[in-house]
């Protein structure tokens, strides 16, 4: 079955995503170990997080 136009926009929004996730990745090594912490800390509080949307992609 093809895919709707709203499911290909979100696949478009995760692939987004992921671009931005590989540009936090390249920076990371420039951040000492306090800012890592903050930033890891922030990362953990954001919300909605991937374990959310995986939550609902999978209910029934």
């Amino acid at each position: 079955m093809p895919l709707s136009g709203e499911a290909i926009r979100l696949m478009n929004y995760i692939d987004d995503v992921a671009v931005t996730l590989r540009r936090v990745l390249a920076i990371i090594p420039s951040l000492n170990a306090e800012e890592r912490a903050r930033v890891a800390e922030h990362l953990v509080q954001a919300r909605p997080s991937v374990e959310d949307l995986l939550q609902a992609l999978n209910a029934k």
